[in-house]
């Protein structure tokens, strides 16, 4: 009956424990802070033990042949993410100057569209994606912190790509992979178990959101939100099909704002003052965007590997061998 009920909703695998997750987490903030194992599965707190896990699963379906497709796509995604999203960022910014329009700042706008949440997209990928797509995640890994944030401010001279993080999410998909690739039998055990553990994660990611960010970032925040998943997604699918001649699923699933990214604002005004005066209502409207981003793409996504097709669902005639 459950299982029923989450393939009717659009990711609903993903997006239904994640939404209860976020309820939870807004009424009742402390209900899963009882410490031991409880803590360890059910909060925000085993989010990244369950992402790494999936990725070391995925990991294992991840054949050697398919590294230049896994560069290719995760490339284009990456780059188009970020072109969008300084573009955006500068338009405002020239035309407007720092206030910006409607309350959102060049410091907001980048912040938001730049950076993309990875667990939400290799979620996504579990469930309509391939072996390949899910190996984009640690180059997607790239945009998660204030790096590209800079880059598209101007200020990039000043910061240092995270490579111990980037490392860190390159190990789990190595070994999976070196493991799935000296003994199949392995790669059959695990494969599965990457997609059994996504409502884990779609709850852990959910205790993690807080939806009154929603209200206290107002209108230009869900603005923000809308702008990230329609404007910078929109760019990005289009970079999907035409570059990589892909169906643009991949695209929608990277449209989100990384929960970190709440603290680039911050970080950006360390390193630049000038944008000080800026950094509470950025901060605020990138956790309204966050919440909006992470709801909407799911579905969005959904809809569109359906109608256009993806591996899950291919449409006649449609191959992705």
């Amino acid at each position: 009956m459950i299982l029923n009920f989450l393939k009717k909703v659009p990711a609903g695998m993903m997006v239904v424990p994640l939404l209860l997750g976020s309820l939870l987490n807004t009424i009742f903030p402390d209900a899963l802070q009882i410490g031991g194992l409880t803590t360890a599965l059910f909060s925000s707190a085993g989010t990244n033990t369950l992402l790494g896990a999936q990725l070391f699963c995925m990991g294992t379906a991840l054949q050697v042949k398919d590294m230049p497709k896994v560069l290719r796509r995760g490339g284009v995604l990456l780059v188009s993410k970020f072109v969008i999203g300084a573009a955006l960022g500068i338009i405002i910014g020239k035309a407007f100057g720092m206030e910006g329009i409607i309350g959102l700042t060049t410091l907001s706008v980048v912040s938001a569209v730049t950076n993309s949440n990875g667990s939400v997209y290799l979620t996504l990928m579990g469930n309509y994606g391939d072996r390949a797509d899910g190996g984009c995640f640690p180059l997607l890994a790239l945009n998660d912190g204030p790096f590209f944030t800079l880059v598209a401010l101007g200020a990039s001279g000043l910061a240092n790509i995270p490579i111990m993080s980037l490392l860190a999410a390159i190990i789990p998909v190595a070994l999976g992979m070196l493991i799935g690739n000296l003994d199949h039998g392995m790669r059959d055990i695990f494969v599965p178990m990457g997609t059994a553990i996504i409502p884990l994660i779609g709850f852990a990611l959910g205790t993690g959101i807080d939806l009154m960010s929603i209200i206290k970032g107002g209108p230009s925040g869900i603005i923000l939100g809308l702008i990230t998943v329609f404007a910078g997604g929109g760019f990005i699918v289009l970079c999907d099909r035409f570059i990589t001649k892909r169906p643009g699923y991949a695209g929608w699933a990277v449209a989100t704002t990384a929960g970190n990214a709440v603290a680039v604002p911050a970080a950006v005004a360390l390193i630049d003052t000038a944008w000080q005066p800026y950094v509470a209502a950025a901060t605020v409207q990138v956790a309204a965007s966050v919440v909006v981003s992470c709801i909407l793409a799911p579905f969005i996504t959904n809809w569109w590997a359906k109608k256009f097709g993806c591996p899950q669902y291919p449409l006649e005639g449609q191959s992705f061998e």
